[in-house]
């Protein structure tokens, strides 16, 4: 052993036994995770049809179709470019000087985003809806949970302004999509017409969205498949899921925000997106639905999810109500 005491050829021996046959066989589960959810390599995954056959889902995007087919004289297909990625999206024109962004979840595009248009088409705002990019008709490979997406953001947030000379603009976010608004508004970057957001489903840490839906589908074990799966996500998509996240980043928004949530989420868990709320400082608002998926709530109770974002604009972001 060249002189190696027997300890430390011991532990090395042991530690080489960890990593070949407990942690290298994980970390390939952890990876194939990351592909499978995170990742794409061909425009033919997360296309701008429906993601899922769930019949809840299915109805929500029928009826965001619907929304869509009504209103087509409206729409305006957009693109710009940011980070050398092109990414594309649909403009709602309704002749306003105020837009809404609908910033949609993992695997979404800005088809399933029309379901969440009409209170703001009605409250009097132009709607823009839009494809991630690695999602859609937008370049990418990587989906980074909001940490370079809500540059895309800004970079759209600008183009409504100086293109079509939008004053006011809120951030509609769904599930990850409200982490993304989140790191949006509370940018050292972001322009003062963005105003306010809003908060479907949003969690504390994507980490512990992970954990429970690992638990979801049978595993129990915290260890080490989610560490290893943070540890690719902070390699190859530039995101920190166990320091940072909307709860770290919630201390620096100063804008209003309102929370929409339901008390059964069982991935965005209730109590912790109250202390989530409670450590925000901002002008807020928090709306509790008795009932609903995460992320599904709008098609539990239409009237209150409307009418909800209908008072926090008009009342708790000081915007003039639309007569």
């Amino acid at each position: 052993m060249g002189g190696m005491p027997l300890w430390l050829f011991i532990v090395l021996m042991v530690l080489a036994a960890v990593v070949v046959f407990f942690l290298l066989p994980t970390l390939v589960i952890a990876n194939g995770i990351y592909i499978v959810t995170l990742t794409r390599f061909s425009k033919k995954k997360w296309t701008r049809g429906p993601s899922m056959d769930e019949p809840i889902y299915m109805e929500m995007f029928r009826q965001g179709q619907v929304w869509r087919e009504e209103h087509l004289d409206a729409k305006k297909d957009v693109h710009i470019v940011n980070e050398g990625l092109n990414l594309y999206g649909e403009y709602y024109d309704f002749g306003h000087k105020r837009a809404a962004l609908i910033l949609p979840g993992r695997m979404e595009t800005c088809l399933y985003g029309c379901y969440f248009a009409e209170p703001y088409r009605a409250a009097g705002y132009n709607v823009l809806t839009y494809d991630n990019r690695a999602h859609g008709l937008s370049d990418g490979h990587f989906n980074s949970l909001g940490y370079k997406e809500y540059r895309d953001v800004l970079a759209w947030c600008r183009m409504l302004h100086d293109s079509y000379g939008i004053e006011e603009i809120v951030l509609h976010g769904i599930c990850i999509g409200s982490s993304c608004a989140l790191f949006a508004i509370t940018a050292p970057e972001c322009p003062d017409y963005v105003k306010c957001m809003v908060a479907d489903g949003m969690y504390t840490r994507f980490y512990d969205t992970f954990i429970t839906h690992m638990k979801e589908l049978g595993h129990k074990s915290e260890f080490p498949v989610p560490q290893e799966h943070a540890m690719l996500l902070r390699i190859f998509s530039g995101a920190n899921v166990v320091t940072d996240g909307p709860f770290k980043r919630i201390r620096d928004l100063k804008k209003p925000i309102l929370f929409i949530h339901s008390r059964e989420d069982i991935f965005s868990i209730p109590e912790k997106t109250v202390k989530l709320a409670e450590t925000c400082t901002a002008p807020k608002r928090f709306v509790w639905f008795e009932h609903g998926y995460h992320s599904k709530l709008r098609i539990v109770d239409p009237e209150l999810y409307d009418s909800s974002i209908h008072s926090f604009l008009t009342e708790v972001a000081g915007m003039e109500e639309t007569s």
